[in-house]
């Protein structure tokens, strides 16, 4: 009804009319459906939708001041943000109250308030254009005679009513998806329908089939994707073999991490007669078997990426490419693409070729099995490792001098029983051995974006860049004062790569390190994939691109389909505007997967800490607000919130300009970046919070 009363209005903007008049127009004659449409016409002008003069309603046209952007509402559902579609100027603060009907990411149209909060202005929502999803998923629960549905999500900020004949078959405590949600009064809940049961809640598999629920993950490959992938043959042609480089008798071995389960990356080295060395770095050619026309192809570019949930990956192909006919698992024949590299002994890039092959791997090293070599000299192929890690070491010093910046982010490995509960938690450390795979990786996407680059028409062969744009200034100005808190020069130029790097130096080592690289990564701009190539601030490469991983991301797959196209000298695979569409998904998904993985550890941290309430802990304060602290647990590196509430020895002000909070009467300080004791005072699950207190 609301939509058709919509429609009516949009086409006669300048028709004021009774709603009485209105329900004879539109056929809404019965007294149920008549006292419907007054109740509908009330929410339309409530909403700004509609104006009321005595008893008329008259469309309110569309004000300079109304703008559409997509919305993003903080965690628990107090207030959101709308970032505008066009970019410009800041987000519009919405508080609680003029969120309307409206979910978080929802597009929506918002007018702008006279009043002002802070540095946004203040907005209130008055339409919803498009809802961001259409399935929702929670926990089941009965409230005397009526059901509901508390998302999982809390950025959902209202529960969904269940009528019991839409319940299908669900039962109080069900993990469920809900679909076919309405929301047409923000006085009232939202009402929607079960539309699967995912399982009993708590359990591993309904949790991770949630979490993919929730951030619209596909999950399980359709049947035609596993036919297709199964009429793959994993039998390599003689004809096959001859079209490639036959590198099958070389010393070729993989590095990748203990739990790795695809091996898309292999490296070898060869010691020339002149001095000089021969890298090879060689990677699946996962785009022999991904047919440009196939549904495989399109199921791998909806999904763009592999998703890396604790205990559990959503690969982007079928396990029978990505763990068997691709991956370069050891003593098996594998089809490649590889970038051959000559270099003097002192790093100078002499030749490069790009070029299928076929190799045979001659060893699987894990990144602590390489360490090992490195630290002792002995060991498989220790000759080839220890030299591979001298040039790396070498590649990476000279990236640094340029203006490269090495950030260093933390993360956490769990240790999991048999049914994913999480029974312990360790800090990863970056080795040598990883440094080494990274650096070779780094130089090969380099060579294939410069490759690319030379003598080329962009119009006539679009290419797939990774781009990283310069900071934002006020970013950068705020990063600049945070550091000055801590005591480090606030007076230098942070938009300069190499004054950062200089400054992420100085910080190694302390307790601030991995703080000072957080919030350093923030004061950055995101990188992504584009078609227009300006460079990477990051690494401070002109060209860059990424080629190494085609087993997990389909940017990679499609320059490897673009790059053999561009060397053959056939024509444009893609038009330019199907590329920038292809960039566009991706950067997208890799976003959303990257928070879905995040959230994946989060969870994972609350379970791990959910019975050591009354624990104390060693942590850093990573955020500071008007309602309390975060503090990061240097342990476990999970996130905590201390309320302002509950620290009771004072009465504590926020200062936004000094990154603290205040003591009224104690003047006692707490900064950003200082280090504390707390205690575990309280796990909540549902509001997927750890609450702490200063001891």
């Amino acid at each position: 009804m609301k939509k058709e009363i919509k429609a009516y209005f949009k086409k006669r903007p300048s028709l004021r009319i009774k709603a009485k008049e209105l329900s004879k127009k539109l056929n809404f004659t019965e007294p149920h459906e008549y006292a419907k449409l007054k109740e509908v016409l009330h929410t339309l002008s409530e909403e700004g939708y509609l104006e009321k003069t005595g008893k008329r309603f008259k469309l309110i046209t569309k004000k300079a001041s109304e703008l559409v952007g997509k919305l993003s509402i903080v965690e628990n559902g107090n207030f959101g943000f709308v970032t505008l579609e066009d970019k410009k100027g800041k987000d519009i603060f919405i508080p609680e109250k003029y969120l309307s009907t409206a979910f978080n990411n929802d597009t929506v149209e918002v007018i702008i308030l006279a009043s002002k909060r802070g540095k946004n202005l203040e907005g209130q929502i008055v339409n919803v254009v498009n809802r961001a999803r259409k399935e929702y998923v929670g926990v089941l629960s009965k409230s005397k005679s009526f059901y509901f549905v508390q998302p999982d999500d809390n950025k959902i900020h209202r529960d969904f009513y269940i009528a019991a004949d839409n319940l299908n078959g669900a039962v109080n405590g069900d993990k469920v998806v809900v679909s076919e949600v309405e929301w047409t009064n923000n006085l009232l809940n939202p009402e929607g329908k079960i539309k699967e049961i995912l399982g009993k809640a708590g359990s591993y598999d309904a949790e991770i089939s949630a979490l993919a629920r929730e951030f619209n993950l596909p999950y399980a490959f359709p049947k035609n994707i596993i036919k297709e992938t199964e009429e793959i043959s994993d039998v390599i042609s003689p004809s096959e073999i001859r079209k490639r480089l036959d590198l099958r008798k070389k010393v070729v071995f993989t590095i990748d991490p203990e739990d790795a389960k695809d091996f898309d990356d292999a490296v070898s080295i060869d010691f020339l007669n002149n001095g000089n060395y021969k890298l090879g770095i060689h990677i699946a050619d996962v785009s022999h078997y991904v047919d440009l026309n196939s549904a495989l192809y399109a199921e791998a570019l909806n999904r763009a990426t592999s998703v890396y949930f604790v205990g559990k990956v959503i690969p982007m192909l079928p396990e029978r490419l990505s763990n068997n006919i691709c991956s370069l698992v050891p003593n098996k024949d594998r089809l490649t693409y590889s970038v051959m590299v000559e270099i003097t002994p002192r790093g100078k890039l002499v030749d490069y070729s790009i070029v299928k092959t076929i190799i045979n791997s001659k060893r699987r090293f894990t990144y602590d099995e390489a360490q090992e070599i490195i630290e002792t000299g002995k060991g498989d192929y220790s000759n080839e490792i220890l030299k591979l890690n001298a040039i790396a070491k070498t590649f990476k010093k000279k990236r640094l001098r340029k203006g490269s910046i090495n950030f260093i982010t933390s993360e956490v490995k769990f240790e999991l029983d048999e049914n994913g509960i999480p029974v312990g938690v360790n800090i990863k450390k970056i080795k040598e051995s990883n440094n080494l795979i990274e650096e070779l990786m780094l130089l090969a996407n380099q060579i294939v974006a410069a490759h690319i680059n030379k003598n080329k028409d962009e119009a006539d062969n679009p290419f797939l860049f990774r781009i990283h744009d310069t900071p934002d200034k006020d970013k950068i100005d705020e990063f600049s004062g945070f550091v000055k808190t801590l005591g480090y020069q606030s007076t230098a130029d942070f938009t300069n790569p190499k004054v950062l790097q200089k400054l992420l130096e100085e910080v190694q080592g302390t307790e601030e390190e991995a703080l000072v690289n957080e919030i350093a990564i923030r004061s950055m701009a995101k990188a992504i994939y584009s078609t227009n190539n300006i460079g990477h601030y990051g690494l401070g490469f002109n060209f860059y691109t990424h080629f190494t991983s085609p087993i997990r991301r389909f940017p990679d797959l499609i320059v490897h389909k673009l790059i053999f196209n561009y060397v053959e000298k056939k024509e444009s695979l893609l038009k330019a505007n199907e590329l920038a569409d292809i960039c566009d998904h991706a950067s997208n998904r890799e976003r959303n997967a990257i928070n879905a993985e995040r959230l994946s550890v989060k969870l994972k941290q609350i379970e791990f800490l959910k019975n050591k309430i009354g624990f104390e802990y060693y942590g850093i304060i990573s955020g500071i607000a008007n309602f309390g602290i975060f503090v990061e647990i240097c342990e476990n590196l999970a996130e905590g919130l201390v309320r302002l509430k509950d620290m009771d020895d004072d009465y504590y002000l926020l200062d936004e300009k000094n990154y603290s909070i205040i003591g009224k009467s104690s003047k006692r300080r707490y900064r950003l970046g200082d280090k504390v004791n707390v205690k575990i005072i309280g796990i909540n699950e549902e509001r997927r919070e750890i609450d702490l207190k200063i001891i």
